[in-house]
């Protein structure tokens, strides 16, 4: 499901919402255990956990990125700053099941910004489907989402000039 994304006061927030049909502390380890991190995303990396940790990420060429955690509660909330946005990933529990909101707040759009959602996006349906114990092709999904957000970046910046 494509993620809902809105103008705001501030600029941009995409939200993504999705049930897993897992508990909170299987999606909790998902976001928290580092081999299963770099099973979804590759390239990034929780260092110190909880109120004044952070992750790092790897922008290539041995460069890494660190990126504050600004929100933490213990299998239900994990928040941290991107770049010049934000992210939040909030575990909600809905009995065996969980809900999972990842909310992206975009200050400034670039042409970049699209790239990003469209990536959040294929890093959960990657999470999913490891959760899932099914196989997924993480390029054709990037080859099938990315046009779609480009557009709707694009068709929402366009109306706003």
């Amino acid at each position: 499901m494509i993620a809902e994304v809105t103008q705001t006061e501030q600029g941009y927030m995409a939200t993504f919402d999705r049930k897993l049909t897992h508990g909170p502390e299987q999606v909790w380890r998902m976001l928290t255990d580092n081999q299963k991190i770099h099973q979804w995303f590759s390239g990034l990396q929780l260092e110190k956990p909880g109120e004044g940790g952070y992750l790092s990420f790897d922008t290539g060429h041995g460069n890494y990125k660190e990126l504050a955690i600004t929100d933490f509660e213990e299998k239900k909330r994990l928040g941290f700053e991107w770049g010049q946005d934000h992210v939040l990933f909030e575990l909600i529990p809905e009995g065996e099941e969980t809900r999972l909101k990842l909310v992206e707040k975009i200050l400034v759009f670039t042409d970049h910004t699209p790239k990003d959602v469209a990536g959040w996006h294929v890093c959960l349906d990657v999470l999913e489907a490891l959760l899932d114990k099914k196989g997924i092709e993480r390029t054709l999904e990037w080859e099938h989402w990315f046009p779609e957000y480009k557009r709707l970046f694009e068709n929402m910046h366009t109306s706003f000039e």
